[in-house]
């Protein structure tokens, strides 16, 4: 079972609607249909809110957004999850991705942190075992470019890409919570079905 939703990206204003934050606006879809509402807690570091669902026999959900720039995202949440108790299995970091067009998304359990700040902070706090929600942002094609290319605003249409697949992803977050991430992700990659055609006379 998932205990804790993280999503990475970089406080303040100028970062907002920057590509590295896709793992932010993903935290903020699920906390607008939850109903819950994030506070900045000092004790660990981020935007956090707890958000007691039914039915749940291992305690509330947790959700986080680490407001210690990326490149330390580990220590916000290292704090939460060693005071609550919360395994790595039983954490799932939402985060932006190169390798992967906007508009798409993988879910993936454990392995490296492939250059992404963000993920190689948590693991020296966790270690590698823990799931990952991978968000596309696309690739500028150049390795040079990567830094600039995430800390800028995408194009509306990239934007909306992103913003469609991570409402696709809460809809099925009831499976992700239950860690049947295989069928919640066949049911974000389904492609909707091709009408009929009608009968000739």
């Amino acid at each position: 079972m998932i205990r804790l939703l993280v999503g990475l990206g970089n406080p303040g204003p100028e970062y907002e609607a920057t590509r590295h934050n896709a793992g932010f606006w993903f935290i903020d879809e699920v906390a607008r249909t939850l109903g819950a509402h994030l506070v900045a807690e000092r004790s660990y570091f981020g935007q956090v809110a707890r958000v007691n669902m039914p039915h749940r026999a291992d305690g509330p959900l947790w959700l986080l957004q680490p407001l210690t720039f990326m490149n330390l995202s580990g220590k916000s949440v290292g704090a939460l999850a060693r005071f609550f108790k919360i395994e790595p299995a039983e954490i799932l970091v939402v985060h932006d991705e190169l390798d992967l067009l906007p508009g798409q998304a993988k879910m993936k359990f454990g392995g490296s942190y492939a250059g992404h700040n963000g993920l190689k902070d948590i693991q020296a706090q966790l270690g590698p075992d823990y799931w990952r929600l991978r968000l596309g942002i696309g690739h500028p094609g150049v390795k040079a470019e990567v830094v600039h290319y995430v800390l800028r605003k995408p194009p509306l249409a990239e934007r909306e890409a992103i913003d469609m697949v991570s409402e696709k992803v809460v809809q099925v977050l009831d499976m992700i919570l239950a860690c049947d991430m295989e069928r919640a992700m066949s049911k974000v990659h389904a492609k909707p079905p091709k009408p009929k055609l009608p009968k000739p006379s």
